[in-house]
């Protein structure tokens, strides 16, 4: 009996998820991703076919791991890899302005994970690689622009203690940023494989090959993986991690950016997967400028049994906030302030304590969000916010970083409640409409599309009024002006007293997500 081709939408992550690696242990997937400026730190997934993924938690997900308290948006945590060796898993990364590159270890991918431990040499996108023999390798970037390179040096996996000075091995194929870099040994021979140009359009994943694990390593003259020459819905492909399945079949997972208008995504970079080819003189091949990489993909098999055709992932959601913990798809800004959430004080409700930070400031905000993972969707909730003082605010926020953002919040202005729809481009914040209310509950809602962001609020959850639009462009990582972003839109609920912690708590009764 012929079994029917095996149909999966693309990307396999929806949303602000870039940067993936992969690894296996039997028949089990796990991947993670880089996470940056958001708490805990990087989100893991599981699969047992490489379509249908569930997040288990995050690899980061205590203080003693991650400190971002002052750390800057877009910095934190870059490029993570994975890896499974002799029962225990290993998550290699950098934590940028904060303590550099280090990785963690767990015997169960879900946690706990260890404390971290430092290792001393690399700029970012550390790998780690275990060789046939015993020996450890870690494979990092280092160098910035056209300089930028890939050293390599033994450590001690118990103690990351390097046994050996760094040594430069790669190159690239000449282009800026040579970074991502992976090491693998397939077939008897040693692969590197990096990006090359920069996560834009020029971006591309690159290979060579040698007889040592230091090289020399024989370039392949083309990329393996790029849209760079074509007019495509998905660009910016690269940074991409290699997986055999127990079939023996190999398979690629990368970022990609599904672009839209005039060249700007609002979702980020998000986790995309193809099957890899090997060419007859053993190179692996993923999509060179043919169009492989498409939304809808079909491949003869995938992994696991019984595996079904996955189609658009379906992300309506409705949290109602009943249960002890939240979702491990909830993300907060920084390391949240202690006390300043809870969903035991009231039950039923999430409750933020608003801190003297807002959306403007690099620190601790009271905010906890979901990534936007469609360009088309609306987010609502229904805010009760008892006790408000002047100057107080508490809400419903599209955060791309302290630049820009939007939201439609409720605050208390001489002694009088209003609803405030506000937003903030490229650095400058202004009052968009203040309406005054007679209450301390209100819905509120934000909706988007491919060209904006509507601001709206009801006072019964049925008649709804749009207070203010603005465009989607600016809440996108190509519309900053001094700081480079790598991240995509995260909506979510926020509380600030704007100079002093609130008052009292601000209370969500539910997140709907359609």
């Amino acid at each position: 009996m012929v079994k029917s081709p095996v149909s999966y939408t693309n990307p396999i992550l929806p949303g602000f998820y870039p940067d993936p690696s992969i690894t296996r242990a039997g028949d089990d997937f796990y991947l993670v991703n880089s996470s940056f400026e958001y708490f805990p730190g990087v989100p893991i997934f599981h699969s047992r076919d490489l379509i249908h993924w569930e997040q288990i938690g995050h690899v980061l997900d205590r203080p003693s791991q991650l400190d971002l308290r002052d750390r800057l948006s877009s910095d934190g945590i870059y490029a993570t890899t994975i890896r499974h060796h002799d029962g225990v898993f290993y998550m290699i990364t950098t934590d940028v302005r904060g303590i550099g590159n280090f990785y963690v270890t767990a015997t169960d991918p879900a946690g706990p994970w260890s404390d971290p431990i430092r290792i001393p040499y690399g700029g970012i996108d550390p790998s780690l690689f275990f060789d046939e023999d015993g020996k450890v390798y870690v494979t990092a970037q280092q160098g910035a622009d056209y300089d930028s390179h890939a050293i390599q040096y033994e450590i001690d996996i118990a103690t990351g203690e390097a046994l050996s000075e760094p040594v430069v091995i790669w190159h690239g194929d000449g282009g800026p940023w040579t970074e991502g870099p992976h090491l693998y040994k397939i077939r008897g021979m040693y692969y590197i494989m990096t990006a090359s140009g920069g996560t834009a359009k020029d971006h591309r994943e690159i290979i060579g090959r040698g007889t040592s694990p230091y090289g020399p390593f024989e370039l392949y003259p083309e990329p393996i993986l790029t849209h760079r020459s074509l007019e495509h819905p998905i660009q910016y492909l690269g940074h991409a991690d290699l997986i055999v399945d127990p079939n023996g079949d190999w398979w690629a997972v990368f970022l990609g950016v599904r672009l839209v208008g005039s060249g700007y995504s609002v979702l980020g970079r998000e986790t995309f997967l193809a099957p890899v080819t090997w060419s007859a003189d053993g190179w692996p091949m993923i999509d060179n400028n043919e169009g492989l990489v498409q939304l809808q993909m079909s491949v003869p098999r995938v992994p696991g049994s019984g595996a079904e055709n996955a189609g658009e992932p379906l992300l309506a959601e409705k949290d109602d906030f009943d249960r002890d913990t939240l979702s491990p798809a909830w993300t907060f800004l920084r390391n949240p302030a202690e006390d300043s959430w809870s969903l035991g004080e009231r039950p039923g409700w999430l409750t933020l304590r608003g801190q003297a930070a807002g959306l403007n400031d690099v620190a601790p905000v009271a905010f906890v969000g979901r990534r936007q993972q469609r360009v088309q969707a609306e987010w609502s909730t229904l805010l009760q916010f008892k006790g408000i003082q002047d100057g107080e605010e508490a809400g419903l926020c599209a955060r791309r970083d302290e630049a820009a953002h939007y939201e439609v919040f409720l605050t208390r202005d001489d002694g009088q409640n209003k609803v405030v729809a506000r937003v903030t481009v490229r650095g400058e914040t202004r009052i968009a409409v203040i309406v005054p209310v007679y209450t301390d509950a209100v819905h509120l809602k934000i909706r988007s599309d491919e060209s904006k962001y509507t601001l709206c609020y009801s006072l019964d959850g049925r008649q709804w009024t749009e207070l203010a639009s603005e465009t989607a462009l600016a809440l996108s990582p190509e519309d900053y002006v001094q700081k480079m972003c790598f991240t995509g839109v995260v909506v979510g609920l926020y509380a600030s007293g704007n100079g002093a912690a609130c008052a009292a708590p601000a209370c969500f009764d539910w997140f709907d997500i359609r």
